[in-house]
């Protein structure tokens, strides 16, 4: 099965070029300012993609989908939407969550410790790909800076791996760190289609699983 993973496009999805497959997956930061209108776009993009599924989750700066779900959620009528929910496709169980750790303030965001632990602890044992916003700590989650490079990933997601046995976990949200990396028989993912100057220039990562 062909996965094609792209993540924080900001409403520049009209801008990437997507390679065919058998699923599209969006990990969050799809909008620019999380406006309804940017959503219903978004959606309008999902329908012209020729993939037979599509995956989408929220992330930090998806604020409609925090704010308004009862108004946002109807408008993705052309991809399965997660938030801390699962779906199954021909035999892959995909779990997917927006939360990242508290930066500044911005959308889906929780505490380190307890408040983003509980919600990774709902990810079940069976889970064949991890779809998050974030990456877990040491994992393709360096902001790089002209003096140094930071590790900025989720401590208590890379903790709550080792419970699972997932095939692939895909993320985004730190785009210095787009690219692959294999660990412990896992790939992991970093999809972040918008470079550190967010423009849309990180091609989509395309895997065969």
């Amino acid at each position: 099965m062909r996965l094609v993973c792209i993540s924080d496009t900001h409403s520049m999805h009209r801008q990437v070029q997507v390679p065919d497959g058998d699923i599209l997956i969006h990990s969050g930061d799809c909008l620019g300012v999380g406006t309804l209108e940017e959503l219903e776009d978004l959606d309008n993009w999902f329908s012209e993609q020729p993939h037979r599924h599509k995956i989408l989750i929220a992330g930090n700066h998806d604020w409609c989908l925090q704010d308004e779900p009862a108004e946002a959620e109807p408008l993705i009528r052309n991809a399965i939407y997660l938030r801390d929910s699962g779906t199954e496709i021909e035999g892959l169980k995909f779990w997917g969550s927006p939360w990242t750790p508290v930066f500044f303030d911005w959308a889906f965001n929780l505490s380190r410790g307890p408040a983003i632990a509980e919600r990774w602890a709902q990810i079940p044992d069976d889970t064949d790909v991890l779809i998050t916003h974030g990456p877990p700590a040491g994992i393709l989650d360096q902001v790089i800076t002209d003096t140094h490079s930071q590790s900025v990933g989720c401590d208590d997601l890379t903790r709550e791996l080792e419970r699972l046995r997932l095939k692939m976990h895909v993320f985004g949200h730190i785009h210095e760190s787009h690219g692959q990396q294999n660990r412990d028989n896992c790939l992991f993912v970093n999809a972040s289609t918008c470079n550190e100057s967010f423009r849309p220039l990180n091609p989509p990562v395309v895997v065969d699983l």
